[in-house]
């Protein structure tokens, strides 16, 4: 590798890029440069004559793989197109659509999202007649997945007896017997979901080794990038296909470790070097991002974690401010201390609102904090909100393409049947379904066949149906992505009645299908595509995450407003960290074991090092829950950053709920120890304040758990839904006024 990119390393940086064979891990600390040694590190490989081809590396988005291509790309040259560089999702699609037939699925299989999970579960529950309360589609989702993730399978699952005895005494123990059902209903509509392109690889390699073989041939330098956030099936898929040459190198940061609630294992790190004892250890460990003051304060608090690879994290940039603790009397003070503190930074030191994030633990917290900025008029914008592709126009018409593709999709077929209506009810349609139970048949046989399984009157329109579809499918084979989709989208009807719906919904609704055929377009246009066909497209979407979305091209300059998770993998120069409180930072949740905690604790050490030159921490005093108004008492958190790094400020409310003579800062605030505390007053709720660009929206297609918001109620989640003699009522619990029921044609609602 030529000096010039060795010039651009620090010593440690250097070494891990030019170490090549044999297994190694690189502990990249926050701040540290990891993108750059990750990049350097594949360009050195293909500078010393490694075939891009047989290089795979695996990135946590699809963005940060785009980036990385790109920037290997100006070192090396074109050569760098055609490394094996995506999620563990898409790079393992990628693979099953090769070898599917293998086990028994077809190549065009569907890839269901989670919200087509859940709504197929709501289908097993109502055929088994179980209750939708005692077996939430959430939670029956979450234990479906969690036993995927660990490669559990139906059979193991259904004669495990500990797994039975944990679900009975849940008082669910049918849970065995939906997993089975949704399994099957999966495989009979060609479909996976997300957790089956791990497991279905693992299948693949297990029962192939054949498969196995020409992969890890194929695959000669294994890297493994945000390697603490593994689950056991992506351990073992790495694992696997490094077993021939041992090239792997894995590179992450076990104080980052914060998702083992989606089944990311801390121990995969921890506990590299037993699988490779001739392991080499490269430690990244001076921080380029932030002040010293932050990264100390970070270390003092990751210290207090017991199960931890050691590193001491520094930083040579300047010292920097000390870290600001705002005191609140409720959580709509903190929003206004906070909103306050981000309008006064922006105007003292001319910088621009793009350059302050607020971070909170869980997403309910953006309400006090939204109300604040648009008080002062700052404009702000929330990540992690309703997805484009979550939209129900834009899902209606995917449902079309996927059912194209694939026909045998249940969920597509469902969606779109009677839509734009064609008189086919869900009578009709539960009759199908059963026909397609009795005779054994997929759903598509059914409804190809509707003639066969109906009287003429109400199988007339099912063909006509299947007959559409059989002509989307003959356009889809033929042109490409861009040409099939604009044909489905004008001839299924779909265009047509969105134009004709004039209302500013309507308009906004027919505005997605554009946007979405102009995405298709792009995608066709893209000159590094080699596959441009509708089917490609549609694994290029479905893999589309949470991440990968975050940064989308928004008006003006904007304070970003996100949960920590959301967070990760990011950097602002002003960093506001909200609602440091016992119960909600640790979450009341996570208090129960001490690995529960050190998560917690990661996840703010993870937060704070999201800051460059300021941070600020917040906490109230009195949070209101459910509508009523609580106490709080500060987080242990703050008490296990180092002292000398902190100013504490009291705000204009209360000063809290100390005991008689005690400091609510403990001793690191002694010199005000002779103000003595008041008990936290009892808050009236404030009146709420409609923004001026409230407008309702159309609540026709309004669901249980979506946010609202009230002009006079404020901010609310639908908990209920439910129709009376054609009027339909709904449930909302605000958060302000508690539970409140509202008729859906008086209701003034905005859907957030």
């Amino acid at each position: 590798m030529g000096l010039d990119y060795l010039s651009l390393l620090n010593p440690s940086q250097a070494a891990a890029v030019m170490q090549i064979d044999g297994p190694c891990m690189i502990i990249a600390g926050a701040g540290s440069g990891k993108t750059r040694v990750l990049t350097y590190r594949i360009a050195n490989l293909l500078e010393q004559g490694v075939d891009p081809f047989h290089i795979l590396a695996l990135t946590f988005t699809n963005k940060a793989a785009k980036e990385m291509r790109a920037r290997i790309e100006k070192v090396v040259g074109p050569n760098a197109k055609n490394l094996w560089m995506g999620t563990f999702h898409s790079i393992f699609a990628r693979i099953l659509r090769s070898e599917a037939d293998k086990i028994g699925y077809p190549r065009s299989f569907t890839i269901y999202d989670t919200q087509d999970s859940k709504t197929l579960i709501g289908q097993i529950l109502k055929e088994l007649e179980l209750d939708d309360k005692m077996y939430k589609p959430n939670m029956v989702l979450s234990r479906i997945s969690s036993a995927k993730n660990k490669l559990i399978s139906v059979q193991q699952y259904l004669n495990d007896p500990v797994i039975r005895q944990d679900d009975e005494a849940s008082m669910r123990p049918k849970l065995g017997v939906i997993y089975q059902q949704y399994a099957n209903r999966c495989f009979k509509a060609g479909a996976m979901d997300f957790d089956d392109l791990l497991y279905q690889t693992n299948v693949l390699f297990k029962d192939h080794p054949d498969v196995l073989n020409k992969y890890q041939h194929i695959f000669r330098y294994v890297m493994v990038d945000e390697y603490q956030d593994t689950n056991y099936s992506q351990y073992l898929i790495a694992r696997k296909l490094a077993a021939k040459d041992r090239n792997i190198c894995v590179v992450g940061d076990d104080a980052q470790s914060i998702y083992a609630f989606r089944g990311a294992d801390i121990q995969n790190i921890l506990n590299f070097e037993k699988d490779y004892p001739e392991l080499q250890v490269f430690k990244l460990e001076q921080n380029y991002r932030s002040t010293k003051t932050i990264v100390k304060a970070a270390n003092s608090v990751i210290k207090n974690n017991q199960a931890q690879l050691r590193k001491d994290v520094f930083s040579d940039n300047e010292e920097g401010p000390l870290i600001e603790v705002l005191k609140a009397a409720s959580d709509n003070e903190e929003g206004k201390l906070v909103a306050n503190s981000i309008y006064e930074d922006k105007m003292n030191q001319h910088l621009s609102y793009d350059d302050f994030a607020i971070l909170y633990r869980t997403n309910a917290q953006s309400r006090a904090m939204e109300e604040a900025l648009r008080k002062l008029n700052i404009k702000y914008k929330i990540v992690g909100g309703l997805s484009f592709y979550q939209r129900k126009e834009i899902k209606d018409l995917v449902a079309y393409l996927r059912l194209t593709v694939n026909p045998n999709d249940e969920q597509a077929l469902r969606r779109v049947i009677n839509y734009p209506k064609r008189g086919i009810g869900d009578t009709t349609i539960a009759k199908l379904i059963n026909a397609a139970e009795e005779s054994n048949h997929t759903i598509w046989e059914v409804v190809s066949n509707a003639d066969q399984f109906l009287p003429t009157r109400a199988a007339n329109p099912i063909v006509d149906f299947a007959e559409k579809i059989k002509a989307y499918t003959t356009v889809a084979a033929k042109e490409d992505a861009f040409e099939a989709a604009k044909f489905i989208a004008k001839n299924s009807g779909m265009i047509e009645e969105l134009y004709a719906d004039k209302s500013i919904e309507g308009l906004s609704r027919y505005e997605n299908i554009q946007e979405l055929l102009n995405g298709v377009k792009a995608f066709v246009e893209d000159p590094e595509r080699e596959e441009k066909s509708l089917s490609a497209f549609l694994q290029d979407i479905a893999l589309v995450t949470d991440a990968d979305t975050k940064d989308a091209q928004s008006e003006g300059e904007q304070v970003t407003l996100m949960t920590i998770h959301s967070a990760k993998g990011l950097e602002f120069r002003n960093v506001y960290i909200v609602g440091l409180e016992e119960n909600l930072f640790p979450s009341q949740m996570m208090i129960t074991s001490r690995a529960d905690l050190e998560e917690e604790r990661r996840l703010f050490y993870v937060a704070i090092t999201r800051a460059e030159k300021k941070l600020t921490l917040s906490y109230a005093t009195s949070r209101y829950q459910w509508g009523n108004l609580r106490s709080c008492e500060k987080s242990r958190f703050l008490d296990e950053i180092d002292p000398q790094y902190v100013d504490f400020k009291f705000s204009a409310g209360p000063i809290g709920s100390a005991g008689p003579g005690e400091s609510p800062f403990g001793h690191v605030f002694e010199r005000r120890s002779n103000l003595v505390p008041q008990a936290p007053r009892k808050l009236a709720a404030t009146k709420y304040t409609p923004p001026a660009d409230f407008k309702p929206s159309d609540t026709s297609n309004l669901q249980t758990g979506q946010r609202v918001e009230h002009p006079k109620f404020g901010f609310g989640t639908v908990t209920k839904l439910e129709t009376v003699q054609g009027s339909t009522k709904a449930i909302i619990e605000f958060e302000e006024v508690g539970e409140k029921t509202l008729l859906l044609s008086f209701a003034k609602l905005r859907v957030h």
